[in-house]
């Protein structure tokens, strides 16, 4: 459906590509830059900037699209009011006639009475000097300056003057030229109007052919503004300036929520509330995307987070999706000890069941490259002797079976094993499925103890690997990317909020790229959630869904708990109280958004999981 939108948007449109040299921006750039933020959407050139310069959702459902998308009717009659010429006497009457060629007498901006009924002593006085002449053609009227008097005749022919006119345009235009500068001149004073209307008001049947001419320059963009069936044409300054005021109104739409009642929402948001968790692989693949780039102790994914999220969790799917390459996993934030000198007292890399990693789903890994992270094991001085040796084997024979590894690297299993652990928490490896993670961090599978021995191998049979970073040409890319993957976790992002997310851009970067989301429609911008200062941005349905909440009070008690290491653990952030460290094992209960009981320690906080 999103595919189809797109095609009708661009039917019967020329595209161009080309190459552009960003490191040297016009100086169009730069004045677009100055005078409105939301109209440098990209590095595209001169016409395509033009063009884009305002952009309209086109990859939602049309029925969702329409409702977002749409102009607000208050905004686009405010321009159209503010775009008609003021005219205050006859000069001003000349110059606004000199621009739009011609003038029917009886016509009047909608809502408003016939301009000209204010205007006609001025225009009397034009006629008494011969600047100026009323003029029928087809039973009607029109008024037209000496300026454009030939240019009236080569579109009207037929047209006979009704008093003494002094022609003053020396230059004889064709009859392409002439339309061509009438219809500019009417764009550039009428907001959104459709072809058939703007031909009408002129009585001239080529206009949509010429609009379709000055849209190829840029000056004018086509599209369903108003909500309409027919497509109308608006010159794109206007547009702008029309759009501009729609998101100042629908931010003004949006009463702020409190903090508790944002938390309460968002427990349901991320499936944690009871009754709101999600089940069997569509779910899982669903709270994958939601928490992707997240980074939480490897001990704690599938036991205290997954297994709140999805009902019944089953271990058996994350390595399904893990083994045909739709997800992988790995830590993504540098390493202390790998960063250059000691930091904290840390000076090597330790394996440790806490070490942070965080899944990605590999459809959707633009966001990787937001930040640049430096190459995986890039600095072997802080790693063991054993880890080393593993990593080059690795670097040398690529994705390589635990076997391989042991006797490529002449290390005994154990010391792979660690060396392993100790590559996968400095952030330089990953293997096909979650399962090799797994046979780490259980201590008993590991040592061949516990229960269900005989079916749970020692070692997995996926492959290990590097965990090489990724790469974009287009940084804006990147960061919509990151902005996107936000925007589905928590649905409203503002700064504060983001305060425990450790691979992200800077906050500026993040900034620029929602602010151009917003110019397209994709996100809303606005204060969503209040006590918090900064802009707030909020996907259209999370919105909504938010104004819902918090107009339905809580039916009950909402209780939500989590642990510490859970992406809720907003601790301090969006509730009161100190903040809780990841890795303190600790339990955190809200009711209804608020943390009501004492935080209690978790009861696999001593032990590693042990996952069947």
């Amino acid at each position: 459906e999103g595919l189809k939108e797109v095609l009708r948007g661009i039917e019967g449109q020329r595209i161009r590509c080309v190459a552009v040299d960003t490191s040297a921006p016009s100086q169009f750039s730069h004045e677009i830059l100055n005078a409105n933020p939301y109209a440098y959407l990209d590095d595209a050139p001169l016409e395509e900037r033009r063009a884009r310069a305002v952009q309209m959702r086109r990859s939602l459902p049309e029925s969702l699209a329409a409702e977002i998308g749409r102009l607000d009717p208050i905004a686009v009659a405010e321009v159209r009011r503010e775009a008609w010429p003021d005219v205050r006497d006859a000069d001003e009457l000349e110059d606004a006639l000199e621009t739009l060629t011609v003038l029917p007498e009886d016509f009047a901006i909608p809502g408003e009475p016939p301009a000209t009924a204010a205007w006609k002593g001025y225009f009397q006085e034009l006629a008494s000097h011969e600047r100026a002449a009323p003029a029928v053609w087809n039973g009607r009227t029109f008024w037209v300056c000496a300026a454009k008097a030939k240019a009236f005749l080569t579109l009207y022919p037929e047209a006979r003057f009704l008093s003494a006119i002094a022609p003053l345009d020396l230059v004889s235009l064709s009859r392409e030229d002439a339309l061509l500068a009438l219809v500019q001149g009417w764009m550039a004073h009428s907001g959104p109007v459709t072809a058939s209307a703007l031909g009408k008001i002129l009585q001239l049947p080529e206009i949509e052919s010429t609009l379709q001419r000055i849209e190829a320059s840029g000056m004018v963009l086509r599209g369903k503004f108003s909500g309409g069936a027919e497509m109308e044409w608006c010159e794109r300054r206007l547009l702008a300036r029309i759009h501009h005021l729609t998101m100042n109104t629908l931010r003004k739409e949006v009463a702020p929520v409190a903090a508790a009642e944002f938390m309460r929402w968002l427990a349901r948001w991320q499936h944690v509330t009871p009754g709101a968790q999600l089940a069997g692989e569509r779910g899982t693949i669903e709270v994958l995307r939601q928490l992707q780039g997240f980074e939480a102790p490897a001990s704690a994914w599938e036991s205290q987070i997954f297994a709140r999220r999805i009902t019944g969790y089953d271990s058996k799917i994350l390595d399904h999706f893990c083994l045909t390459g739709a997800v992988g996993w790995g830590r993504l934030s540098p390493h202390p000890a790998l960063l250059g000198g000691p930091i904290n007292g840390v000076r090597r890399v330790a394996p440790s069941s806490s070490a942070p990693i965080t899944f990605f789903v590999r459809e959707e890994v633009d966001w990787m490259a937001s930040k640049g992270l430096p190459e995986a094991g890039s600095n072997t001085a802080r790693l063991s002797a054993g880890a080393s040796a593993v990593l080059e084997f690795l670097r040398q024979r690529g994705a390589s079976f635990f076997p391989d590894i042991v006797r490529g690297s002449g290390r005994l299993k154990a010391e792979t094993e660690t060396a392993l652990w100790e590559l996968v928490a400095a952030g330089a490896v990953t293997a096909d499925g979650f399962d090799n993670l797994r046979a780490l961090i259980d201590p008993k599978r590991r040592a061949g103890q516990g229960r269900g021995r005989d079916l749970r191998p020692r070692n997995s049979s996926g492959r290990w690997c590097l965990l090489l970073p990724v790469t974009t040409p287009d940084p804006a890319r990147s960061a919509e990317s990151a902005c996107r993957m936000l925007l589905n976790r928590y649905g409203v992002v503002f700064r504060e909020l983001l305060s425990r997310e450790s691979i992200l851009p800077r906050w500026r970067e993040l900034l620029h790229a929602f602010r151009r989301l917003e110019a397209r429609g994709d996100v809303r911008g606005g204060r969503f959630v209040s006590g918090f200062v900064g802009e707030q941005f909020a996907l259209p349905v999370a919105m909504e869904s938010l104004r819902a909440s918090a107009r339905r009070p809580p039916s009950g008690k909402e209780v939500a708990t989590v642990s510490a290491a859970d992406p809720l653990n907003l601790v301090g952030i969006l509730t009161s109280g100190e903040r809780v460290s990841s890795t303190s094992g600790k339990m955190i209960r809200f009711c209804n958004g608020v943390l009501t009981a004492p935080e209690e320690r978790s009861p696999l906080a001593n032990r590693e999981p042990e996952l069947e």
